[in-house]
């Protein structure tokens, strides 16, 4: 199993420095992948509720650019791999996007993964122009659109929503044909998309049970696709509550130590994870503390890998 970190971005950690002095620290701890995440506002009557339970984290007030978050972190190391999770793919036009995730690409040297979302905050739809309903279909749009930028040597498109005349996009990524795309979602619709284009599911902590099946609505929907369902990823985020004495067993990884968020992880392999990354910086309050926990959990899984 591949373990990562959530590269810090938010909160007290929205500092430019630390962003990439922790990034060098965490790739000498070991870890193979540093995630980024997206959040534009935090309105203070949210027109959706925190998926997450309770209210919208404070420290998601501020948040430091993810692309910009990754850069940094592509300066400062040589060898982890640089995830969006997620990034909202439909908060910019496709163009636009395709030239942010190329250039990052070729800055860190083909180390990106290109992790999409559709968020779950009306509001931020709203503040970024772009219209609520019809998500789906927009992602669908926007990723025939990236393939395209991505791989065509003359660049043309028409579709209900953009429109590139026969062009010339030169800059191209470092992988080929592209960056591996990464689709979050927990509808079957979502996971259906994953099977049918994707590379592989950001998913999240949840039941095992529940991981199980949704991760074989993927597989299920790879298969019919004609794809090998053997070559999707499963990446699952997890954010706890670290505590400093043991969390009954029913609210791991929700509340637990550090040996217990390393135990479970067990758990989330048998239930088909190829890949999982911890985000504690809405538990953690300052900067030496949150490298403390990404040392220990860092030495805890050191087998695993």
């Amino acid at each position: 199993m591949r373990i990562g970190f959530a590269v810090p971005q938010y909160g007290a950690f929205a500092d430019p420095d630390f962003i990439r002095e922790a990034a060098t620290r965490l790739e000498d701890m070991g870890y193979d992948s540093l995630w980024a995440s997206d959040r534009i506002i935090v309105p203070l009557a949210p027109s959706h509720p925190y998926p997450g339970g309770g209210g919208i984290p404070a420290a998601y007030g501020t948040f430091f650019d993810p692309l910009a978050a990754l850069t940094l972190a592509a300066v400062g190391t040589r060898r982890v791999r640089l995830g969006t999770s997620t990034l909202n793919a439909l908060w910019q036009p496709p163009v636009l996007l395709a030239r942010s995730l190329t250039s990052l690409d070729l800055l860190s040297h083909g180390r990106l993964d290109a992790g999409f979302g559709l968020g779950w905050l009306g509001d931020e739809y709203a503040a970024a122009g772009v219209p609520w309903r019809g998500r789906g279909a927009r992602l669908e749009e926007t990723l025939d659109l990236l393939e395209t930028l991505w791989t065509a040597e003359v660049v043309a498109h028409e579709g209900p929503r953009w429109t590139v005349p026969p062009s010339r996009v030169d800059l191209k990524p470092s992988q080929r044909p592209r960056p591996p795309i990464l689709l979050a979602g927990f509808t079957v619709a979502a996971l259906e998309r994953v099977g049918r284009r994707a590379d592989g599911w950001l998913g999240a902590a949840m039941p095992a049970p529940y991981l199980k099946t949704l991760w074989d609505t993927a597989l299920r929907s790879a298969e019919k696709a004609g794809r090998d369902p053997a070559a999707l990823r499963m990446v699952v985020r997890i954010n706890p509550r670290i505590t400093r004495d043991p969390a009954p067993a029913a609210e791991v990884p929700r509340a637990c130590t550090v040996a217990q968020l390393a135990g479970h992880l067990q758990v989330l392999a048998e239930a088909g994870a190829h890949e999982v990354f911890v985000d504690v910086q809405t538990t953690t309050s300052a900067r030496e503390e949150l490298m403390d926990v990404a040392a220990e959990f860092a030495a805890r899984t050191r087998d695993l890998r």
